[in-house]
């Protein structure tokens, strides 16, 4: 996600069907506490 990558491009890089990075991706929001890309970007950047 944060390299850009829809989730039809991450699904397919790691063999997954789009709704199970859908699925993925929701959880990880919310347990991180982030509604958006950004601030998912954002809190990546942070941990570098």
């Amino acid at each position: 996600m944060a390299g850009g990558l829809s989730f039809k491009e991450i699904a397919r890089r790691m063999d997954l069907s789009p709704a199970t990075v859908r699925t993925y991706l929701r959880n990880i929001y919310r347990k991180l506490g982030v509604k958006t890309k950004i601030q998912l970007s954002e809190m990546l950047r942070e941990l570098e």
